[in-house]
């Protein structure tokens, strides 16, 4: 029974191994790019590789297991066990090896680890094979041979453990309860561990290096998880017009129109202020307006609402995170039923606020008290210009975490600290929060509202009310401008529809001591115009935000808030709303038909740039 288990054992840290030895390999291969980076760098590869490293493992380890299990019941002839796990290992060797060597010489042409876009090129062998340079095919096969020999190798070493002669009824018994529990610590493997976030490729980002991230990656795991995208015709998803009519009629809506450049209005007293941009999950318009008994669930941003730049018509752009910050941080509209941020390979040259503000000497920085591995975000942000992330895995509170993570008493608490020391530090700097306590279960430490989702709201607001009140009694408050700023709605009341506009009504307040003085602005806008809005108040160029309308702009294109839900999308403009479902393509409202044709130039312009990227 020893050898059963041993076996099995034997064949996951092989695997792991394996996997590991890329990640040198990988940097020694690409020594030019790797020069700068020491023991502790190449360590640190190793390390945070391991994750997806043993979620492979995992997956490789299931067969093997379940022969195991089997074996212990039913005998079969030791050499058809040996013959079928033999032929399954060479199997695994030889993708692995391929994959391996293809990844490893495409890396230097495309800058990211192999992923299903390989097999666009591959669907036409003749060209695909015109491009390959006879001896880079050589180089390459030969180390894929080297390289699946080894794990042939060490497969078979692992082999000898097994053992295929079946046990008495209770020793098979007790021996495949064994076998199951080990069987939960593969499935543990296999997803990432027990955390919020499942494996990802974001799971081994851990530098602002991006090429310290590429090396980490495990190229099996990134090649097979998007093999579910390789057939997607991006820009045929909505196909509403001729790519001629399409482009004129974006061209109508394009926040970077010519003339859009240079606010018209300023609201800033200086064009340099220390910026914090603060997302607040499922800040909802409709909660913030909310009172019981006659007592408002968010007396705080009731109260901020008037002491700096209130936007009264603004809009999320999705109803999930994910989007909602891609929204914000990159200015590019939500999508249906896919979320950008999970493609890194497209993600991450959108462009950002964080990258155009980091060209201009600002430190950049972004923090969340739970897990940023969730939905790829880790990636998103190191690729589009965060220099430093701080989460979970990098805090210790006397308090144990959430679900989710730390609550935003202990974040906001944390995040006033941290802003006041890095104005101490005299360079300007832009430092981003994400909250996480108003999100379901809503288990807050905090009793007010008997309703658990009011009540973790205005758990937040109080805590996000105290941040800004300490910020503003420190030496930071005079140079600081900070954003607050909603991901997305959330459906209170239950009655709210998915995709009517009320639903995606959120809060954005401009306050802090570089807010020249308190105002309202009426405008129509989503939070893809941030990004425009705010680098225009900064002085620097946003032209290559295309959807992002500065809100202050003199010569300003047509104003709109622009989301999406799934499937379809809604606009609302100061003249009426327009809803469209494309599950049933049917209208859902349409109180100015004119934004039908936004929103359906929006959707497929959106979907046509992905595809392009």
């Amino acid at each position: 029974m020893r050898r059963k288990f041993g076996f099995v054992l034997c064949t996951f840290v092989v695997t792991v191994f394996v996997m590991a030895l890329q990640k040198p390999v990988f940097l020694a291969w690409y020594a030019v790019e790797a020069s700068g980076a020491g023991l502790k760098e190449w360590l640190e590869v190793l390390w945070h590789g391991l994750s997806l490293d043993m979620t492979v493992a995992g997956y490789v380890t299931v067969l093997p297991l379940l022969v195991t299990l089997v074996s212990m019941w039913v005998r079969l002839p030791e050499r058809l066990w040996r013959g079928l796990l033999t032929a399954y290992f060479v199997l695994v060797a030889i993708l692995t090896a391929v994959i391996f060597a293809v990844d490893i010489a495409l890396y230097e042409h495309w800058g990211f680890r192999l992923d299903s876009t390989i097999l666009i090129y591959l669907s036409d062998p003749k060209e695909a094979m015109a491009s390959v340079d006879f001896w880079l095919g050589v180089r390459q096969t030969l180390l894929a041979a080297v390289y699946a020999t080894l794990m042939i190798g060490l497969y078979r070493r692992a082999l000898r453990l097994f053992d295929g002669e079946p046990a008495g009824w209770r020793a098979a018994a007790v021996g495949s309860l064994a076998m199951l529990l080990l069987a939960g610590f593969d499935f543990l493997a296999i997803r990432g561990g027990t955390g919020a976030s499942t494996a990802n490729v974001s799971k081994v980002y851990f530098s602002s290096t991006m090429f310290l991230n590429h090396a980490a990656t495990n190229p099996v795991f990134s090649f097979l998880s998007s093999l579910g995208d390789q057939n997607v015709d991006y820009a045929a998803e909505y196909p509403f017009y001729e790519e001629s009519e399409r482009a004129a009629r974006f061209e109508l809506l394009r926040g970077n129109a010519p003339g859009a450049e240079g606010p018209e209005r300023r609201v800033l007293t200086t064009e340099r202020p220390n910026v914090v941009l603060v997302i607040l999950e499922s800040f909802a318009r409709t909660v913030m307006d909310e009172t019981v008994d006659g007592e408002p669930v968010m007396p705080n941003m009731q109260r901020l609402k008037h002491e700096g730049v209130w936007f009264e018509n603004f809009f999320a752009n999705s109803y999930r995170t994910d989007r909602g910050e891609v929204a914000l941080l990159s200015g590019f509209p939500a999508q249906t039923r896919m979320s950008i941020m999970k493609l890194p390979a497209k993600s991450h040259n959108l462009p950002s606020i964080a990258r155009s503000m980091a060209g201009a000497g600002y430190a950049t920085s972004f923090s969340y008290g739970g897990d940023l591995n969730f939905t790829n975000q880790a990636s998103y942000m190191y690729a589009t210009g965060w220099q430093e992330l701080i989460w979970q895995k990098d805090l210790s509170f006397d308090t144990a975490p959430s679900d989710w993570g730390y609550d935003d008493a202990l974040m906001c608490d944390w995040f006033a600290d941290r802003v006041i020391s890095l104005a101490g530090q005299g360079e300007p700097f832009l430092a981003g929060l994400l909250t996480l306590s108003s999100h379901k279960p809503f288990d807050v430490p905090y009793s007010k509202f008997a309703d658990p989702v009011l009540n973790a709201m205005a758990f937040s607001d109080d805590c996000v009310g105290r941040m800004v009140d300490r910020l503003k009694a420190s030496g930071a408050w005079e140079n600081l401008l900070v954003i607050l700023v909603a991901d997305h709605g959330y459906p209170y009341p239950r009655t709210l529809t998915y995709n009517e506009p009320l639903r995606h009504r959120i809060p954005m307040i401009w306050t802090g001591g570089a807010v020249s003085e308190p105002c309202v602005v009426e405008t129509y806008a989503s939070q893809i115009d941030l990004a425009a809005t705010l680098l225009g108040q900064l002085n620097l160029p946003h032209a290559d935000f295309d959807y992002s309308k500065d809100l202050f702009a003199p010569a300003p294109p047509r104003k709109f808030a622009y989301y999406t839900f799934n499937d379809g999308f809604g606009v609302v403009d100061s003249l009426g709303t327009a809803v469209w479902d494309a599950t049933g393509d049917q209208v859902v409202t349409s109180t100015n038909p004119e934004l039908l044709d936004v929103g359906r130039t929006m959707l497929q312009t959106t979907y046509t740039d992905i595809g392009r990227r």
